[in-house]
């Protein structure tokens, strides 16, 4: 589960709600914050290159206690997925004692202390009873799946052992929790454990939860494993559901006695792309151009470079079936858009779109738009994404691993 489910409207607050001394006395037992080890280990041997972007994300939306405030909803909740995608951001900064916050906030959090046993709940934030605690304990496979890809790859470019454990222990129960075996598919990640199975034994599946980048690595971490065939089956998804080159937020797949199984228009939203979708061509622009995937969801994706170099802005929301759009896109979306863009469009529309997410983005952290309220959530990670990949701060290689900006400037001061 996601924050972009819940809709499009901006943070409303960047206030700090904490729960520091109970965070205190949980992380006491928790085997997370072990010693450093190895060249790259203490956070003083080797800076990262500054990122504006990274430094306004943690100043008005991570707390002091590192909760991330998705600030969609006016109590200012917190979700699975803002963590996981903050402890990404921290890693590539090289943010070292940041990403442990965020995850030791997670874990007590979110899971219960036991992240072994428990997968983090989607949604934490104030109670009718004014208490700050879990308000829907199912998890979101996507928040699930970056959490233990950013703990694996922390684990290996840090050299802890503690974390690639736990991303070890996580992914286990992703795979018995999430993962299953769909009729005349195959193996599949459900959006979460539970409430994706409809009354009708169909299945709702959400495209934007599989970067294929983040398939790679935890296959590469399981060889044994289901992801090299859940790879696979997303690439047949999308292409299956894209008509016309544009991908849904949300799919259906049906497997009725007697038919042919095979994905259908999604249920309960239709054939809406919005906040959800924007999200697939993000992951396809970053996908390594040598993936024998790559290729073909490219082609799959096409009509969203078309239809973006016949307007100036993205359209918010489109009918995939019809391609027909409408309302004014966030500025977000052209941050999304830019590594695909850089694949599938001429360097005019990539410039075009650029300078309209820098601008925008900009905008977002004068005073005058300040005193209006918190910048939006949603729009700041998107740029984290989109504008951080075209500044070369990270990349992902074919096995999932990804290549860091930074390392290139520890490597030269540790001489390794």
């Amino acid at each position: 589960m996601n924050t972009s489910r819940l809709g499009p409207q901006p943070a409303r607050s960047c206030a700090q709600q904490g729960n520091g001394g109970a965070l205190r006395r949980a992380a006491a037992g928790l085997a997370l914050g072990g010693a450093m080890v190895g060249a790259l280990a203490q956070p003083g041997d080797c800076l990262a290159p500054a990122w504006p972007l990274w430094q306004e994300f943690n100043a008005h939306f991570v707390t002091a206690d590192a909760r991330v405030l998705a600030g969609i909803t006016a109590s200012r909740d917190s979700f699975s997925e803002a963590q996981a995608y903050a402890m990404f951001f921290a890693l590539v900064a090289n943010d070292q004692r940041r990403f442990d916050r965020l995850w030791r906030w997670s874990v007590h959090n979110l899971a219960g202390g036991d992240p072994a046993q428990n997968l983090p709940a989607w949604h934490w934030g104030q109670a009718s009873d004014k208490s700050w605690r879990v308000l829907d304990a199912n998890s979101a496979s996507d928040a699930d799946l970056w959490f233990a890809y950013a703990l694996l790859e922390a684990g290996r470019l840090w050299r802890r052992p503690e974390l690639t454990a736990d991303g070890q222990r996580l992914l286990t129960t992703i795979e018995q929790r999430e993962v299953v075996q769909l009729p005349g598919l195959g193996a599949m990640l459900l959006p979460g454990p539970y409430g994706f199975v409809q009354a009708d034994g169909s299945w709702r599946l959400n495209p934007s939860y599989l970067p294929l980048p983040l398939l790679r690595r935890v296959a590469l971490e399981r060889v044994n494993g289901p992801w090299g065939e859940i790879a696979a089956n997303t690439i047949q998804m999308i292409a299956a559901t894209a008509p016309k080159g544009l991908v849904a937020d949300w799919v259906g797949y049906r497997a009725d006695p007697g038919s042919k199984a095979g994905f259908t228009v999604d249920p309960v939203v239709g054939a809406r792309a919005s906040y959800d979708a924007i999200r697939v061509y993000l992951w396809a622009g970053m996908t390594p151009q040598d993936d024998p995937l790559a290729a073909p969801l490219l082609k799959a994706l096409g009509g969203m470079h078309r239809r973006t170099g016949d307007r100036a802005v993205p359209a918010e929301r489109l009918n995939v079936r019809t391609g027909v759009g409408s309302g004014t896109s966030p500025y977000g979306f052209s941050a999304a858009l830019l590594p695909y863009l850089r694949l599938t469009a001429s360097p005019d529309i990539v410039v075009q779109q650029g300078a309209r997410a820098r601008s925008a983005q900009v905008q977002s952290m004068q005073p005058q738009d300040l005193a209006k309220g918190p910048p939006s959530y949603y729009d700041h990670v998107l740029s984290l994404f989109g504008i951080g990949w075209i500044e070369d701060r990270y990349r992902f290689q074919r096995n999932g691993q990804v290549q860091l900006k930074w390392q290139e400037t520890c490597i030269a001061e540790n001489g390794n």
